[in-house]
């Protein structure tokens, strides 16, 4: 018994300091996780995390000291650029409480939730999923991963972004809404996490269009700084 076509290849993310890799499982996002950002967006509530999710092989690996190419995708006029930490899941579980969730975190990352806004609001406005918003080719951006046991907890770090070298997004993790570890709890409620899952933990405010040539550099206190090109 065989496949009946070749098997695509594993999405993978380079792991800092090895020559070891990621697999990829899953990648989980968390919406208006910020209290500025959810206000810029429309609203003005805490309210429950919520989730959507982006394709395995959505990943865009960019190691350090290297820009990454980020084709600008189709059916879109209003590709918006959302940095975030992501959360990189190394033991699996499920309904997790939040004083447990670090023992199943591997480690972290620089990500980059690229979003076509317009489809975005498109959706939303018909109260359709937003899959075409978030979930297309290249849409998750990604510097090499951390060890956890390198960086510690990420509780409280700067987080920035700047398009062609104009700071666009600038505060800190300690403002997440949801913590990580609260988010973990959420979200294994809902799904068995694996090792493997990525966990894009929400964008600060400052969120804005890029076009074609725009060089995009984004970065978080002891994780580094991921960059990329639009093409």
């Amino acid at each position: 018994m065989g496949y009946v076509f070749a098997a695509p290849a594993q999405a993978v993310v380079p792991i800092d300091g090895t020559v070891d890799l990621f697999p990829v499982h899953r990648i989980y996002c968390v919406g208006r996780n910020y209290v500025d950002h959810a206000k810029e967006m429309g609203f003005s509530e805490r309210e429950a995390p919520f989730f959507f999710s982006k394709p395995a092989d959505a990943v865009l690996p960019v190691p350090f000291g290297t820009t990454g190419e980020l084709p600008y995708p189709s059916e879109t006029t209003n590709l918006h650029h959302e940095i975030e930490l992501v959360v990189a899941i190394g033991t699996r579980g499920s309904n997790i409480a939040a004083a447990d969730a670090m023992k199943h975190v591997y480690g972290y990352a620089v990500g980059l939730d690229m979003t076509r806004r317009d489809l975005q609001f498109a959706m939303r406005d018909k109260g359709r999923p937003w899959d075409v918003s978030k979930g297309f080719d290249y849409s998750a951006p990604i510097s090499p991963i951390k060890a956890v046991a390198s960086t510690g907890e990420m509780l409280d770090a700067q987080i920035w972004l700047k398009v062609n070298g104009e700071r666009r997004q600038d505060s800190s993790i300690a403002k997440l809404i949801w913590s990580v570890a609260e988010t973990i709890e959420h979200l294994s409620r809902f799904f068995e996490l694996r090792a493997g899952d990525l966990i894009y933990t929400g964008t600060p405010e400052g969120v804005g269009a890029v076009k074609r040539g725009d060089e995009l550099e984004g970065g978080i206190e002891r994780l580094g700084a991921l960059k990329v090109r639009v093409v």
